[in-house]
């Protein structure tokens, strides 16, 4: 890696790790057992500076928990998080808000997210305040004409619940960016709003990625959307990242089975797919993560499964274009990186 890709990645997550204890029944305890749900494991990417980088799976793979993770809102089971090159374990107090102004989570739903007995003056004079900035009237105008509600006078004084889905999730935004934050970490921040008007967060985000150089972790089980908006995409399957590299070439040249799986299930009006066709893509229930299946968590939905997957976990193999997949399909061929950070800078080349 160059000087310039080591000033480029903001924000990196390093094998990061998270269980959750279940709570334990009288089986549990009769048979000395603690059971634990594996949210994440072994998860690491990098987010880069004007770089869009898109987390992509079903509901229950564990994209959510990560931004929680990045976010310092879960304690870590293993691994480690590192803000500008520095390892970092943000507590609570000083030490956590200071981690907050430079990385600030987006929540899916925007009306659950704004106090709804207070104003978006509030709301945004609060945050600026919490992080130590003026909160002037053109401090205010500023962050909202930052996310196209203008003319700002209309919205001050208004509360969440005279806003349309669309405005709230600008003005949570607007309050994010009131951090003046390096990372935006947005959960699924349009799967709540109207179809007609996804587009337009979609592009306001982008550009505020290019005008502030933001690094924006984007979390959506769209992949249609990834390719859209992201310049990278990842994609997670059962608390574990199984493929990743430039979105272009994720979506339409996939390589892990479960990729595939997620294209075919894209709603597509210029394509027909058979009946056998969609057999053959998968079918099935994601695993339970509290006992999750051995070597490749796919495997029982695969239909290109061997005997091998059902027993060995498949490291990342190197494709081509930068490009990676964990799946012994590429076992032949393929180069094998154990070092995650070596896929995640060719995949931002």
């Amino acid at each position: 890696m160059t000087t310039t890709d080591q000033t480029d990645v903001v924000l990196e997550a390093r094998g990061v790790t998270k269980h959750f204890p279940v709570r334990r029944t009288g089986r549990d305890l009769v048979v000395g057992r603690r059971r634990t749900v594996h949210a994440v494991d072994d998860v690491s990417l990098h987010l880069r500076r004007s770089t869009v980088t898109a987390l992509v799976g079903e509901s229950g793979s564990g994209k959510s928990t990560v931004a929680r993770l990045l976010a310092q809102l879960y304690p870590l089971t293993g691994g480690e998080i590192r803000l500008g090159g520095q390892a970092v374990k943000a507590g609570r107090g000083r030490s956590f808000r200071s981690y907050v102004r430079q990385v600030q989570l987006i929540f899916q739903d925007p009306f659950a997210s704004l106090n709804p007995v207070h104003t978006v003056r509030y709301h945004l004079t609060r945050a600026l305040r919490i992080h130590g900035r003026e909160a002037t009237g053109t401090e205010l105008t500023e962050l909202l004409e930052r996310v196209q509600l203008t003319p700002a006078a209309q919205y001050l004084d208004k509360f969440p619940h005279e806003l349309s889905g669309g405005q709230r999730q600008r003005v949570a935004i607007a309050r994010a960016l009131g951090a003046d934050p390096k990372v935006l970490l947005a959960d699924e921040p349009v799967s709540m709003l109207d179809v007609s008007i996804r587009l337009g967060v979609l592009n306001l985000l982008r550009d505020l990625k290019e005008r502030l150089h933001l690094a924006i972790l984007y979390i959506t089980h769209d992949i249609a959307s990834a390719r859209y908006f992201a310049d990278t995409t990842l994609v997670m399957y059962a608390g574990r990242i199984v493929e990743g590299g430039d979105s272009e070439t994720v979506t339409q040249r996939p390589a892990h089975p479960y990729t595939q799986l997620l294209i075919a299930s894209a709603p597509d009006p210029d394509r027909v797919v058979a009946e056998a066709e969609q057999e053959e893509a998968g079918s099935g229930e994601p695993p339970s993560l509290i006992a999750p299946p051995a070597g490749c968590r796919f495997h029982p939905r695969c239909p290109k499964a061997m005997e091998r997957c059902r027993t060995e976990l498949p490291p990342r193999f190197e494709l081509a274009d930068g490009q990676w997949a964990a799946c012994w399909l590429y076992a032949d061929g393929a180069e094998t990186t154990d070092n995650a950070g070596d896929h995640e800078k060719a995949a931002a080349k």
